[in-house]
Formats: structure tokens, C-alpha cells, sequence
């Protein structure tokens, strides 16, 4: 039997948000000893869009990231800590997102 799809039941702004955080932490994110995951700042915005390694990603995608709601219950649910840290959990959630989010060039 496949794996459930969203397990956690994370609303649409929650996964978009999940999705670039996980993203952030691929390229920028420092290790820690334990499987954790320390973000230490953002991408900044560019108008209506922002950069992340090789994607780009559309500013109405990532509004999740400024609002605290989000945050809360990302940690609620055991995939995000308090300092911008991702937990193992929230590495390995499978939002379903990545390719609908994370625009890359094709050249």
C-alpha cells in the first residue's frame, strides 16, 4: 500500500511553506548533529519573486514564510522548531510540491 498522501493534513499555505523551507535548508541550511536543520536567513524578495540555489519561486507562493500562524503550526506538528530550524520530520515530509513550486530554468 502506498504512502498516504499529506499525513499531517497541512493545509495548502502550510505545505507551499514546508516546501520552500525544506528547499532553503538544501542550499543554505547549516547541519546540525542530530538530523536538524538551522535556517539562518530567508531569500530576499526581488519585486515579485525570490531566488532559492537554481529555483525561482513566485513571491504568491511564499507568504506563508513571514506569517506566523504558519510557523506555529509547522512546529506544532513536529516539522519546524523555534530558530528556524527544521526538524528530521519536516526534512523528509513529502509535500508534493516541489516541482510546482520551485520554477527551474530549462537551458
Amino acid at each position: 500500500m502506498a504512502p498516504k498522501p499529506n499525513p499531517l493534513k497541512l493545509n495548502p499555505l502550510q505545505l507551499k511553506t514546508l516546501t520552500l523551507l525544506q528547499a532553503v535548508a538544501a542550499v543554505a541550511g547549516e547541519e546540525l548533529p542530530d538530523g536538524r536543520v538551522r535556517l539562518h536567513q530567508l531569500p530576499p524578495a526581488h519585486g515579485n519573486h525570490f531566488h532559492i540555489g537554481d529555483a525561482v519561486v513566485s513571491g504568491a507562493d511564499a507568504t506563508g514564510l513571514h506569517n506566523e500562524a504558519v510557523w506555529v503550526a509547522l512546529g506544532r506538528k513536529g516539522l519546524v522548531e523555534p530558530g528556524m530550524t527544521l526538524t528530521p520530520t519536516g526534512l523528509a515530509y513529502d509535500t508534493g510540491l516541489r516541482d510546482k513550486i520551485l520554477h527551474r530554468a530549462d537551458h
